[in-house]
């Protein structure tokens, strides 16, 4: 059985005293110590925060520059296949300009020729004529 008495008096004498005691050197500086972190942990995730933001303005500066120099390569690219075509275009006129004047006197040149054969034929037509009717009669004419 439980007995009131003064030793349960000085028990619960002795129990304040100890809660002020531990309230005082060890809840206190704990609950001091987990503020601070808390702050400390705080002022990290802001400074996070503010390096992500800092990162993804710097992504984006980036990426901004990427395309205008994409931008300005597929110009010059384009600028230089259209110098390329140009030159292209140049070379094939010019070579078919030679191509068709080459044509042109190697048909004149036949042309010229065709025209010497058949004066050259129509002058020997009579020798031609009488030759192949001596030759189908089998007596000279």
């Amino acid at each position: 059985m439980v007995t009131v008495d003064i030793t349960m008096v000085i028990q619960m004498i002795n129990m304040v005293v100890l809660m002020f005691l531990l309230n005082g050197v060890l809840y206190k500086p704990i609950k001091k110590i987990l503020q601070e972190r808390s702050e400390k942990m705080q002022g990290m995730q802001n400074d996070v925060a503010k390096f992500e933001e800092n990162a993804r303005l710097r992504q984006e500066e980036v990426d901004a520059k990427m395309s205008k120099a994409s931008g300005k390569a597929k110009a010059a690219l384009d600028a230089a296949r259209a110098e390329a075509q140009a030159a292209g275009d140049e070379k094939m006129a010019s070579i078919k300009a030679e191509v068709d004047e080459f044509k042109e006197t190697q048909l004149a040149e036949i042309n010229t020729q065709i025209d010497t054969a058949q004066q050259e034929l129509k002058a020997n037509l009579d020798g031609f004529a009488t030759d192949m009717a001596s030759k189908i009669l089998g007596r000279a004419l």
